[in-house]
């Protein structure tokens, strides 16, 4: 019953994946967006190569990458380009095993959140975008 049920409602559920999986990008971005030198002290705090670099390339991954993945464009390639940038930001923002106690708990929840996205990032690559989408996939 489930699987008619799923495959009855495909392509409504895999927009509401892409959804739900682009809106922390698109939120973040903008927020790093408004607040550039913000976002460039904080990539010059996690030690990021290229501050200025590293944050105009955070915004372009979250914000551009993340819409067009959200309207259904190019799906499979760029949310395979998520999925490394969103590794980067797991190793260089969560690096969980060079910390202690409650700072190493977090950090790894963090990482671990990242490799969940990362999982959702390889499904949607392998799904497509669907019927509800600006291009092929």
């Amino acid at each position: 019953m489930i699987d008619r049920l799923i495959e009855r409602y495909r392509d409504a559920l895999i927009l509401l994946a892409r959804i739900l999986l682009t809106m922390l990008f698109v939120i973040s971005g903008f927020g790093k967006l408004t607040d550039y030198a913000g976002t460039v002290s904080y990539m010059n705090y996690v030690g990021a190569p290229m501050p200025s670099v590293a944050a105009a390339v955070a915004i372009a991954m979250e914000v551009l990458v993340g819409l067009a993945l959200l309207v259904g464009f190019r799906v499979r390639p760029l949310a395979l380009l998520m999925m490394v940038f969103v590794a980067g930001t797991a190793i260089l923002g969560h690096p969980f095993w060079a910390m202690d106690a409650a700072e190493r708990a977090l950090n790894q929840t963090q990482f671990l959140k990242n490799l969940s996205i990362m999982g959702g990032l390889l499904l949607l690559a392998i799904v497509g975008a669907g019927r509800y989408s600006l291009g092929k996939s």
